[in-house]
């Protein structure tokens, strides 16, 4: 059996290959950002030159997300990706993740990407209905940005995805594909028990840092009310479609 990288009361981490690691496959619904073929790189650019930072192990195609899913079989699963690869085999339902805050940087086109697609595959979605697009306000870029907070290039909101695993079916979630962790925050903010896995062991090292220095506040589980909206616990805003925290 595998020695986790990082063990809470609800959080497992393992740090590994998860093609290799068996673990995560014995989660009830999955819940993951796997390289899906966008060949990613971050870097900090001008007109004349551009820098890379940053990379996304595996991005080159589709490979790793089909080994998994083909791993994980036909129980639900909840998958992020892009246009510009196939969808998921089985995906039922396509959601969408709207980057409010998203910026053109510096590109020649008449468009600037805004949104990532989220795939739904298998039975069991619960919960109140939803429109199928999600908003979120946060930049991804800048020194406020999730990217500078995270140690990540491509991190996902905690709010984001405490919404998307508040419609998924009662189990153990997996993410076999951790990256800066957002799935094990959001999962375990909500009460969930959830197994990841990480390829590289400094994103282990930054899952680790930010589940031991973030209070578990217990308040989070209960329904929400005026008496607990000093909580921080983000509401999505039925008007503007927009994920928020409670002020008092």
């Amino acid at each position: 059996m595998t020695t986790p990288y990082y063990q809470d009361d609800l959080v497992t981490l393992y740090h590994g290959d998860s093609l290799e690691l068996t673990e995560w496959t014995a989660a009830d619904v999955l819940v993951t950002d796997p390289p899906y073929g966008v060949r990613y790189q971050s870097g900090s650019m001008t007109r004349a030159t551009r820098t890379l930072l940053a990379t996304v192990a595996g991005d080159e195609d589709t490979t790793a997300r089909d080994a998994a899913l083909a791993e994980w079989g036909a129980k639900p699963a909840m998958i992020f990706g892009g246009w510009r690869q196939p969808r998921p085999e089985g995906t039922r339902h396509l959601l969408i993740w709207h980057k409010a805050a998203a910026k053109p940087g510096y590109r020649t086109s008449a468009w600037f990407p805004a949104h990532e697609e989220i795939y739904v595959l298998g039975d069991g979605w619960a919960g109140k209905p939803h429109q199928s697009v999600y908003t979120t306000t946060q930049a991804q870029d800048g020194a406020q940005g999730l990217v500078a907070q995270t140690g990540h290039p491509t991190p996902k909101p905690v709010p984001l995805m405490e919404a998307l695993i508040s419609s998924c079916p009662p189990g153990v979630i997996a993410d076999p594909f951790a990256g800066s962790g957002a799935t094990l925050i959001a999962a375990r903010n909500l009460g969930r028990e959830v197994i990841g896995v990480e390829l590289e062991e400094r994103y282990c090292e930054g899952i680790a840092r930010r589940l031991s220095q973030q209070a578990f506040d217990f308040s989070a589980l209960e329904p929400i009310t005026p008496d607990v909206r000093s909580s921080g616990w983000p509401r999505h805003d039925d008007e503007t479609g927009l994920f928020k925290e409670w002020t008092p």
